[in-house]
């Protein structure tokens, strides 16, 4: 019994200390703008607080909106069907 015991746990302290399959996930890398599917551009802000300022103005309006930081800054972006009106709504502000 005393045996069973020790590989069940022999067993148990080879899983938590496996390399390579970790349950938490990686932290997302940022990649180009045209990584990101079929989101496009929306805006270019300067900063990432501008983004979200951006961002919440048009998920206000009813549009699914993401502010990705990518390798050239952050970038807001919207689906293309949803372009032409997230450019006129960041165009008032």
């Amino acid at each position: 019994m005393a045996l069973i015991g020790i590989g069940v746990f022999a067993f148990i302290l080879k899983w938590a200390f496996s390399r390579g399959s970790s349950v938490i996930a990686a932290p997302p890398k940022p990649g180009a703008s045209d990584e990101y599917g079929l989101l496009v551009v929306a805006s270019i802000p300067s900063t990432y607080i501008e983004g979200e300022i951006q961002r919440r103005t048009l998920e206000a309006a009813g549009l699914r909106a993401n502010l990705a930081n990518t390798l050239d800054g952050p970038r807001v972006m919207v689906w293309p069907t949803d372009l032409e009106q997230a450019l006129a709504l960041l165009k008032k502000d």
